[in-house]
């Protein structure tokens, strides 16, 4: 059960003026939590009734006084209501805090994430990316859609955040919106930074996602397989815009670039090595890390079919990202494959069946697919069955005759 809230006035009569006059306080109590505030007026302590924590008297000044007294009880009770549909627990600080508006828009959810994502968009460019500016504004306004259903209040301050503020959210976006758990984890991940960020300012002492852990979702494999690979490769497409489309998707098949690094690429980023093997040599927008990785055969035949076409001087001919997704899918049906094809399915299927299936190490393929650390790479990396029975059979050829078990006597 709810504490109750107490709303006392009173004088500070020991800062009495050489007119007599006290100033007036104000005192919460919520339990066993107490706050006291001051109400910024004057009164001589014979016009104080004691007893009833009001002026006395129908004269201008204690009019405006006790107006004044009841409106600030008012509003008192209208924060409290408001910050008791979040936290069942309100200490009486959080009432004054709120009451008396000392809360910044930095010490507020919304309003911090706001600042973070205008500090954001000034660095798009330069180390920050434009698709991940999307998704946080994304989050944003879900977060803001479900603070304003739940709660019909426009923002929350760090304070009054708790595990039950974030299994509702969670629970909005999972049951209430049908989103998938993949999206859901990523939606609660943008506001779990904000509350990591606020926590290392201090304007939190308490993680409130201690104890949550946002539930998995099966796993949907990411990468094609040889059979897939080679469905598209040789598919008879009916018009250039598919071809294109198929083009740009195999040279991330090969490369391991992503939509963003290939549409960049310019012939300065081809480097031919000393041993006549070509190279490419870059950097990756969205993390700045160096990358560099060797052309096979298929992604220069690329490079040299549409050497030349772009009017910009960039190496491939790439259209936006949803077109270049939007023709994957078309791709897909035309090849009878049931997966949402996607530019992105390239790097994993350069990762998974390009490199590491084929016995690259691990150490090679997260440096060509420029990542900082191999942590990265693991989540691209899926070692196929056939892969494993390759490497397995290897093995029993390394082995064979190398151990041999001594001849053992059948016992009852």
């Amino acid at each position: 059960m709810k504490n109750e809230l107490k709303v006392s006035f009173y004088l500070k009569k020991n800062e009495m003026d050489d007119e007599g006059k006290c100033p007036v306080m104000g005192h919460i109590r919520i339990g066993k939590t107490e706050a006291p505030f001051s109400v910024k007026r004057k009164v001589l302590l014979s016009l104080w009734d004691t007893h009833c924590g009001r002026a006395l008297g129908k004269s201008k000044i204690a009019t405006d006084l006790n107006r004044r007294l009841d409106r600030m009880n008012v509003s008192i009770h209208a924060n409290y209501k408001e910050l008791s549909k979040i936290n069942d627990r309100v200490s009486a600080e959080q009432v004054r805090v709120a009451f008396l508006g000392i809360v910044s828009r930095k010490d507020t959810l919304v309003a911090y994430f706001s600042a973070y994502l205008e500090n954001y968009e000034q660095r798009i460019g330069k180390d920050r990316e434009e698709n991940t500016l999307k998704g946080l504004k994304n989050s944003l306004n879900h977060l803001r859609q479900f603070i304003k259903k739940k709660y019909k209040i426009t923002d929350i301050s760090f304070t009054a955040l708790n595990y039950s503020f974030i299994e509702d959210y969670d629970y909005h976006l999972r049951i209430g919106l049908r989103m998938a758990s993949c999206t859901v984890k990523e939606k609660v991940s943008h506001m779990r930074r904000m509350v990591k960020y606020a926590i290392s300012e201090g304007k939190i002492t308490k993680d409130p996602f201690g104890g949550y852990t946002a539930k998995k979702s099966v796993a949907k494999r990411k990468y094609l397989t040889a059979e897939e690979l080679h469905k598209i490769m040789n598919a008879r497409l009916n018009n250039s815009s598919l071809c294109l489309t198929r083009d740009v998707f195999l040279f991330a098949c090969f490369t391991g670039l992503a939509y963003t690094d290939v549409r960049n690429l310019t012939k300065q980023n081809i480097v031919k090595a000393e041993d006549g093997i070509m190279w490419i040599k870059t950097s990756r927008q969205k993390t700045g890390v160096a990358c560099n990785i060797p052309l096979l055969d298929i992604p220069l035949k690329i490079i040299e079919k549409y050497q030349g076409l772009d009017k910009t001087g960039k190496l491939l001919v790439v259209g936006s990202n949803s077109g270049i997704n939007t023709n994957l899918k078309k791709i897909a049906a035309i090849c009878e494959l049931n997966r949402n094809l996607t530019y992105h399915m390239g790097r994993h299927t350069y990762a998974s069946e390009i490199t590491l299936s084929q016995g690259v190490p691990i150490e090679s393929v997260s440096k060509m697919l420029g990542h900082s650390s191999i942590s990265s790479t693991n989540g691209y990396a899926k070692i196929t069955n056939d892969s494993i029975r390759e490497n397995v059979a290897a093995l029993e050829l390394k082995l064979e005759n190398k151990y041999q078990l001594i001849q053992i006597e059948k016992t009852l």
